[in-house]
């Protein structure tokens, strides 16, 4: 475990390094960390406050207003459910409950609310690692997330 942190550690280092002299750093440091590591672990805050002269509240604060960061890592699949109106008016909520129940059952999918897929003629819909889905209903989604978890991640 211990090589491991050292090794996340390194890299941010590296990442800091690499973007440290570009006039306002901070969002793409956090960008490439998770864009190399998959998720800003808890050891990049220190780091990234000390590349850049700055206190932990500030990068805490960042990574955390910015719904795009995420902190843990993330689950083999990914699992977005509409919340806008359109899905919510015909059946979104039962959807996302559907959604969330399933996923917590240890199903290895990081479900996420999000206002909009664009597919609003299909509601309700969700996108499950890129691929949008509509119609869909709680069971069907259920259904969804148990086939995900029997299934790997796409390439």
């Amino acid at each position: 475990m211990e090589q491991n942190s050292d090794t996340e550690r390194n890299q941010i280092r590296d990442i800091c390094a690499d973007h440290i002299d570009q006039q306002a750093p901070l969002l793409p440091i956090l960008h490439a960390i998770q864009s190399r590591l998959g998720y800003v672990p808890d050891i990049a805050i220190g780091e990234v406050a000390d590349a850049l002269n700055q206190t932990h509240a500030e990068i805490f604060g960042v990574l955390t207003f910015y719904h795009d960061f995420r902190r843990q890592p993330p689950g083999r699949h990914q699992l977005k459910v509409c919340r806008a109106e359109a899905c919510q008016a015909v059946g979104g909520r039962a959807v996302w409950s559907a959604a969330a129940s399933a996923a917590d059952n240890g199903s290895g999918v990081d479900v996420e609310a999000v206002y909009c897929l664009g597919n609003c003629a299909c509601a309700p819909s969700i996108q499950l690692d890129g691929h949008t889905i509509g119609r869909v209903t709680p069971d069907r989604v259920s259904n969804i997330v148990t086939g995900a978890n029997q299934t790997r991640a796409p390439s």
